[in-house]
């Protein structure tokens, strides 16, 4: 960081890996005073994990706390206005997502999974998509907790033509507002949790088919999981676009089993 404080130099990606919350060697004050101290309204792609440190012994002790990376994000938001690709681990605190949506010119934007365990709202999910009118691409690592399985999503966006949610767990959604999607990636992921065949009934039968939500919601969509899809997939369902909603789809159709 000397050498680019020194020339005043201007960044267009930062890419990093550290633990903000390590108050012994102050990471989040490095990463503070960089932003302070080069030019850095043009850059245009950050890819932060803020929950370890690269090159270091493994350090199984909790450091990192939202407040370490929203100080961070605030002064982006001030000092980086053209951010348009974003991949960062997230905490999905109401201030983070507040920040977030401060973000305007994003076009891509990942979520991973922050080590604080919070479930995300459906409000809160569609509110931070609403949020960014120029979001093309859009990735997302969220785990439902158990105690909210049953709860579903609404997802609306004019702009979004990516979206791949396979690294997520549990995320179910019963409704899709895309008319610019043209490729999604969804992978249903066994939860390991055996539940009764009433329970389990009960808590699919608030589930819609994915199949027809995209039917719905999505007319542009031309790939799902990776395959083409054929031009008459809304009209009439096909063997091999069954077997891939075998893959993606928590429906009572799709997933006969006793453990999740």
């Amino acid at each position: 960081t000397y050498h680019l404080i020194s020339r005043r130099a201007s960044l267009l990606t930062l890419r990093a890996s550290f633990d903000l919350g390590d108050r012994c060697n102050k990471w989040g004050e490095l990463l503070s005073h960089l932003l302070d101290n080069v030019h850095c309204r043009d850059l245009s792609h950050l890819d932060l994990n803020w929950t370890f440190t690269l090159l270091e012994p493994l350090d199984l002790r909790v450091h990192s706390s939202p407040s370490s990376h929203q100080d961070n994000i605030t002064k982006m938001d001030k000092n980086c206005p053209r951010i348009s690709k974003m991949r960062l681990h997230f905490d999905w605190s109401d201030l983070s997502v507040s920040l977030l949506t401060q973000f305007q010119q994003l076009r891509v934007l990942e979520l991973k999974y922050f080590w604080v365990f919070k479930c995300v709202t459906p409000s809160t999910l569609q509110m931070l998509i609403k949020s960014l009118p120029n979001l093309k691409s859009l990735t997302l690592n969220i785990l439902v907790p158990l105690r909210n399985l049953g709860i579903s999503y609404t997802l609306e966006s004019q702009s979004l033509e990516f979206l791949d949610v396979s690294p997520s767990r549990g995320l179910v959604f019963s409704c899709l507002k895309l008319p610019a999607l043209r490729e999604l990636r969804a992978k249903k992921i066994v939860l390991r949790v055996t539940l009764d065949r009433r329970t389990r009934t009960r808590i699919q039968s608030r589930w819609p088919c994915l199949y027809h939500v995209l039917r719905e919601g999505t007319p542009r969509l031309q790939a799902l999981n990776n395959e083409r899809l054929l031009p008459t997939w809304r009209e009439k369902n096909y063997g091999e676009l069954t077997a891939i909603l075998e893959q993606s789809c928590y429906c009572v159709q799709h997933l006969d089993s006793w453990l999740w």
